[in-house]
């Protein structure tokens, strides 16, 4: 999708004549040319004065469904796309772009409870950031090692492991946009994009969040669009703290995406009185014990979660068992 030439800059004034006209009176761009302009951006093409317009431009604006499939187009052709592992279940993508402050972050118990009943699971993420644990220093406590890799990547899944590639390792054209935080301040659509995008070369089940509420809709706009179902299936949810791991002490409502159509898996649940067992501490060394020991059953399994594998799996092998009819059809 991808055809610029890397040495020639892209001239961006008019896109941030279009977007940068303040919340009431930009107008957004079509998905083409949002194609077009995320290209640029991650080929470096951009002036660096351009860059940050952009990134603060649609930051006030917020992106619309053509702007975000457009970007996502860009970006999803800008990186080696993973062949799924063979088996009856097809990959499930976790992105971990946020960690936790206050409460333990669970992802990784969710991820390796899928890993041992022969899921492929893709994390992709940030390794650390300041002021919250991430998904990857607990994967790194539980004994799991990065993929830097395909071929690492494929080893891992062979054993049943979930895998963790770096954003780094994964799309390092994206990871330098990302890193873009660090001069600006704030987020950019970019945030987004690794949230939702797809990996896999075949049918995948994307597990997505949000963390502000006008972003639901303009997501589940996203994944009703014909696009999707050739990429598998998603799930969006409110994020906790970010992360797309059900809350453990209260569940998120969860919308399943399939097919053009949206149907709601799981209803928001009302506050409990009775809180189930948790990690004493959210650092990354309380959490990984406490997670080995709900891998060995000496505690249970946070229920949202429970019902949260529940549903991946069942949604994970139809995308599989599909993808396979499909193949059987077209050979």
């Amino acid at each position: 999708m991808n055809t610029s030439t890397p040495s020639v800059p892209f001239p961006a004034a008019r896109f941030i004549k279009e977007i940068g006209r303040g919340k009431k009176g930009a107008r957004s761009i079509s998905r083409d040319d949002a194609c077009q302009l995320y290209a640029a951006m991650l080929d470096g093409r951009v002036s660096d004065l351009e860059m940050g317009g952009l990134m603060l431009a649609m930051r006030i604006k917020g992106e619309s469904v053509d702007e975000i499939a457009g970007f996502l187009d860009a970006a999803e052709a800008s990186f080696d796309q993973l062949p799924a592992p063979a088996g009856q279940y097809a990959p499930v993508v976790i992105p971990s772009y946020n960690g936790s402050r206050q409460m333990a972050n669970l992802t990784p118990l969710l991820a390796l409870l899928l890993a041992r009943q022969g899921v492929p699971v893709l994390i992709h993420g940030v390794t650390s950031d300041p002021g919250r644990v991430t998904t990857a220093e607990i994967l790194q406590m539980l004994g799991c090692s990065f993929s830097q890799t395909l071929q690492q990547a494929d080893a891992h899944f062979a054993q049943h492991q979930p895998v963790f590639m770096p954003i780094e390792a994964l799309a390092p054209r994206m990871a330098r946009l990302l890193d873009m935080r660090r001069i600006l301040g704030v987020r950019n659509s970019t945030h987004t994009l690794v949230k939702i995008m797809q990996p896999f070369a075949g049918p995948a089940l994307r597990l997505a969040s949000y963390t502000h509420p006008e972003y639901l809709e303009m997501l589940a706009g996203y994944f009703t669009t014909a696009a999707l179902p050739a990429r598998g299936d998603a799930f969006l949810m409110r994020g906790t703290e970010g992360e797309t791991v059900a809350n453990a002490k209260r569940g998120q409502q969860i919308e399943w995406f399939h097919q053009n159509q949206r149907t709601t898996l799981v209803h928001k649940q009302a506050p409990v009185d009775d809180l189930p067992p948790l990690p004493l501490t959210a650092d990354a060394p309380a959490t990984a014990a406490w997670i080995q020991s709900a891998l060995r059953g000496e505690v249970p399994v946070p229920a949202p979660i429970a019902e949260q594998v529940e549903h991946c799996l069942r949604v994970s092998k139809l995308l599989q068992a599909k993808h396979d009819i499909a193949n059987d059809r077209g050979g």
